[in-house]
């Protein structure tokens, strides 16, 4: 009996060492709360001529949000939530109104216009289309996912693909345009949050159009 209880006490002596040690590692594994959405407004809330930056996305998040205080969108400046979010760039948004105008603007804020035209809902829609909620899926992640198909908060799927050269596309709903591709130096904005974002070479399109 004593035997048992000198092993007993041991093993409880060595779960309280093992917790002691666990805690005592670094917060690497935490996650901070720091919302994408201040991640498109760290360079301010205004047009400027960088093509490869999110200008137009954010005045896009800002416009639906202004019109619909209850869209999902609030999502992306809720950093406590999970979220992997594509952004296009604004030259993203450019080529968008090419192909659907077939001019395309010259200047940011005319883009910005085009797609505002379209209509709240339509650009909630779209900007809906490349959010993936409750998950944070940092770049090894992504490319994990090769062949598989993700929901997106709009509530329907795009697919994951990497090519031969390690190039992650990603397959939306218009089958008849070039796919968008995520952009290497822009590969895990925020990451050691709970909110990701990767940016983007193309709008994703929810509709084949």
């Amino acid at each position: 009996m004593k035997k048992l209880h000198r092993t007993t006490a041991g093993l409880v002596a060595a779960l309280a060492a093992s917790a002691t040690a666990l805690t005592a590692l670094p917060a690497e594994a935490a996650q901070g709360n720091r919302s994408v959405a201040k991640v498109l407004a760290a360079d301010g809330n205004r047009f400027d001529r960088n093509w490869g930056d999110f200008d137009i996305t954010e005045k896009a998040v800002l416009a639906v949000l202004e019109a619909k205080p209850d869209s999902a969108v609030t999502l992306l400046t809720q950093g406590s939530k999970r979220a992997t979010v594509f952004v296009p760039t604004d030259n993203a948004f450019r080529l968008l109104v090419g192909d659907l105008t077939g001019t395309k603007p010259g200047t940011e804020a005319k883009t910005f216009d085009a797609v505002a035209g379209l209509g709240i809902d339509t650009v909630e829609a779209v900007l809906l289309y490349h959010v993936v909620a409750g998950r944070t899926l940092v770049s090894e992640k992504v490319v994990g996912a090769d062949g598989s198909y993700v929901r997106t908060a709009a509530g329907t799927t795009f697919k994951v693909v990497v090519n031969h050269e390690g190039v992650v596309k990603i397959q939306d709903k218009d089958r008849n345009d070039e796919n968008a591709e995520a952009i290497p130096r822009l590969l895990d904005l925020n990451r050691g949050n709970k909110q990701v974002a990767h940016g983007i070479d193309r709008v994703l399109r929810p509709v084949d159009l």
